[in-house]
């Protein structure tokens, strides 16, 4: 990157089944605390990009109304209506461009006032799918897990595993939502069957809060309490369910690529001390560590099964409990790049992580992974 971006400032709500704020307060306050961490007021000059979706919030320009709770306010302010990974990096390219120098980035959503799964949709072929309502975001994943299990030998227990994992570990996450220690795969297994072999427990539940940060450049970056730089950034666009392999996550492969040549990584196995993954299912977990490089093409199973993820493992993935523990639509990915800061900065708590220096953390959208961002970012 021409210019050297760091993170210096980052805020969350709690994340919630049923959170007792309008999206608009809940995105007042972290905007207000991220601002304040970074030592900014409202009269500074950034730009603001949030990540909101139309169909979410059930209106057109969901943007609109949150211009003034988001410090906007005769601000350069525009949205990403996506991931909030994608806000994170539209806000750096508009610093890389050199128009600006500071950007406020804002992920949020209310799923407690829509029905939760009726959006995703809206993303399927209108031609054919989306009218037939057969596919929607579940039993697209559904035939993802299926064709990955088959083809590479991944049993139920090991998919199960990784949810049991992450929920454990969102009990010690105070922010997440959904979170249940000690859970074991018998638990996963036994949660109502949704489409198969997907059960209840295996999916990132749709919930309602915020998250906000600010990135910066040049001297207020350089002069921050622990930035957390931004060493690459990759992004790549799969072609649709019905067109390509299930098998494999082929943008997160390609994005992750280019965010490792970005960093000078040339093994992630090694390089890379901790990931945060976004994870709408389970299994999507499994397929995350081929496609980021931690292990071979079909040895995702056996990677979980090596412990190398656990919390107490050599590479730690999703010890905030990653989507399964809270997932916001339009935050999700902005979160996980929160966490992994939290990590790098040693604030992340009783899921901290030790001697964390460099992270993966990862955004996605669209019907099984269609869409990947990831970001490799490290300490000083």
């Amino acid at each position: 990157m021409r210019r050297e971006v760091a993170i210096i400032s980052y805020a969350q709500t709690p994340y919630e089944p049923d959170a007792n704020a309008s999206r608009e307060m809940q995105v007042l306050r972290v905007a207000k605390a991220a601002l304040a961490a970074a030592g900014l007021k409202q009269e500074d000059r950034y730009t603001v990009v949030t990540a909101n979706n139309d169909y979410c919030d059930g209106r057109t320009i969901s943007n609109m109304r949150l211009v003034e709770p988001a410090a906007a306010w005769m601000k350069n302010e525009s949205k990403a209506e996506m991931d909030g990974a994608y806000a994170a990096l539209y806000g750096l390219l508009r610093i890389l461009s050199g128009d600006h120098d500071i950007a406020l980035i804002i992920g949020e959503s209310q799923a407690s006032v829509y029905a939760r799964w009726l959006p995703g949709i809206m993303m399927m072929d209108p031609t054919f799918d989306r009218q037939r309502w057969l596919l929607n975001e579940v039993s697209a994943a559904a035939l993802q897990a299926r064709a990955y299990m088959n083809a590479f030998g991944v049993s139920e227990e090991q998919v199960a595993g990784v949810a049991a994992k992450n929920l454990d570990n969102a009990a010690l996450n105070p922010l997440a939502g959904n979170k249940l220690a000690g859970a074991d795969a018998a638990k996963v297994l036994g949660s109502r069957k949704l489409y198969e072999p997907i059960s209840e427990m295996m999916v990132a539940q749709y919930c309602d809060g915020a998250c906000a940060m600010v990135i910066a450049a040049g001297e207020l970056a350089e002069k921050a309490e622990k930035p957390v730089w931004i060493r690459g950034v990759g992004f790549a666009h799969d072609s649709y369910l019905t067109e390509r392999s299930l098998e494999e996550m082929g943008s997160l492969k390609l994005a992750a690529e280019k965010a490792y040549a970005m960093a000078g990584i040339s093994d992630p196995a090694s390089q890379v001390d901790l990931a945060e993954v976004h994870e709408n299912f389970a299994h999507e977990e499994l397929m995350a560590y081929e496609a980021l490089g931690f292990c071979g093409r079909g040895e995702g199973g056996a990677f979980f099964d090596s412990g190398a993820t656990r919390r107490d493992g050599k590479l730690p993935v999703n010890t905030s409990g990653g989507a399964i523990g809270a997932n916001v639509a339009c935050a999700t990915g902005l979160a996980r790049i929160i966490e992994a800061a939290m990590q790098i900065r040693g604030e992340a708590g009783d899921h901290q992580v030790a001697k964390a220096k460099t992270a993966v953390a990862t955004g996605q959208t669209g019907p099984c992974a269609q869409e990947s961002v990831v970001f490799v970012l490290g300490g000083e």
